[in-house]
Parts: structure tokens; sequence; C-alpha cells
């Protein structure tokens, strides 16, 4: 298997469907938002765009299924599987914010393999694949040189129904803003990951995360020379709804931070 070949086929398919979500918000001033859950919406761009992605991904790797946000395709791959959020960020979408990201993963049996994250405000693709450099539209990125949290930007996402561990979280927030540069929350956690890869910040963390949306980060991540685990400086942070991404510099402290806060208190 080419991964090179597929990435680029890949990129190339989210900067079409990106022109699609673009000039879909361009030209309807009023969309028609569902709700699918506690402050969690979803609009007919999204299951649009999720169905053109899966059609042509079909086409790409026929043998591939897909973990997909909208559930436009319940295809499971023994081997391939394709983790998909067609619009991560909806929220800023919808009120004409950004970033708001299309977020696409490759997954081999329980290894990602590949990763797209083409940030469409600013048309930033950020893309990897198994044993390659990262890649910022074209040109090679890597994670921050920062050594200390105290010189560190962090990146967080506040949770928007699943508020059982906000005592904690708070308390985590006022560490980081005691002992950092700062702490920034701008609604897409795969653009918070590529964010961390090409080193604007130095730290993400968040919890009740869905697959689609750190799987495609985390690889990039990975390949621009950064840490990746959950909380407990654990693996299951693809289907284990929470995740650490830091440079390398600052991994170690920075979840021992979160391991006390979130998990041992």
């Amino acid at each position: 298997m080419n991964l090179e070949n597929i990435c680029q086929q890949v990129t190339e398919l989210t900067k079409e469907v990106g022109q699609f979500i673009l000039n879909e918000r361009k030209n309807n001033k009023s969309l028609t938002i569902e709700v699918k859950g506690l402050h969690d919406f979803v609009t007919y761009v999204d299951k649009t765009s999720e169905a053109k992605i899966v059609e042509k991904l079909s086409a790409i790797l026929p043998e591939a299924g897909f973990i997909a946000e909208e559930g436009t395709s319940t295809k499971k791959g023994e081997k391939y599987n394709w983790i998909i959020d067609p619009l991560d960020g909806t929220t800023n979408f919808i009120h004409n914010l950004t970033p708001f990201a299309i977020s696409i993963a490759l997954q081999e049996n329980d290894e990602i393999i590949l990763g797209v994250v083409h940030e469409l405000g600013l048309n930033e693709c950020f893309y990897a694949w198994k044993d390659s450099p990262a890649f910022l539209n074209g040109e090679e990125i890597s994670v921050s040189n920062k050594e200390t949290i105290e010189e560190s930007l962090i990146a967080t996402g506040f949770p928007y129904y699943d508020y059982a561990r906000m005592e904690p979280f708070l308390k985590t927030l006022e560490f980081f803003m005691e002992n950092s540069h700062g702490v920034r929350r701008l609604g897409s956690a795969a653009t918070d990951l590529a964010y961390v890869a090409c080193g604007r910040f130095e730290a993400f963390y968040e919890y009740s995360l869905s697959p689609w949306d750190v799987a495609a980060g985390s690889l990039i991540v990975k390949q621009a020379g950064g840490r990746i685990s959950d909380f407990k400086g654990e693996n299951n942070y693809i289907f284990g709804k929470e995740i650490i991404a830091t440079n390398k510099n600052v991994f170690d402290k920075f979840l021992s931070n979160i391991n006390s806060i979130m998990i041992n208190q």
C-alpha cells in the first residue's frame, strides 16, 4: 500500500469538500440546524460533506470501512477503517467563526496510519502518514522546542454534555492560567492537535472526545515529533474519550499535572 499516494488523494478530497463547505456558508445566510444532544449540533452541510467523503474514500480504498460522526456509512472493514469528522467545529461554523476543519484518518487494525486535518478558515491542510514527516500545505512541520510549561501556550476544549468532571477540569484551567503563557479554547479539537504539531501550541488536553475528533490529529502530532497519551499516560486516547498532546519537552510535567488533578484528586 502506497500511503503517500493515498494521503495525496485524501488531501485533494478535503480541498474539494472544503470548497463545498465554504460555498454553503457563503451562500446560505440561515442554516437548518438539528440538535443531536445537549449543545451538540449538525447541519445539512455536515451530512452532505460526509456523504461526499465516504463516496470518494470508498473508491480510493474499497475494502475499508468507516467510523463516521454522522453515520453515513456503517460498513466495517476487516483490516482498514476510515475515521471521519466532516466538519469539526460545527458550532463555530454555525456562528460564522473559525476554526472549523475536515478530519480524516485511516486505521489499520488498531493503528492509525494516515491523518489529514484541513482547517478551512485559513485553508491550511495538515497531514502525515506512517513513518513520514508531518506537513502543512506541503512544508514539513514540527512541534515547538519550548522546554517548560511556564513558557507554553496551552489549548483545551470545554465539555458540552459531560459535566461529571467539571470540578477537576476547572482546577486544571486555574493551574495553567497561573503557570503558563495562557490557555486557549478554539472549538475544534482536530485543529488544536494540528496546531500542536506545527508549534503554535505546546500542549492540548481535553476530555469527552470522540475518535473522529482526535484520530487524524494525533498521528500528525506524533509524526511532527510530539507525544500523545490519555490522562493516565497510556495509549487509550482514540476511543478513551480523553487526550494529552504536547511537544516532547513538556510532556512528562504536563501529564503529571493533568494526572494529579483529573485522576488522583
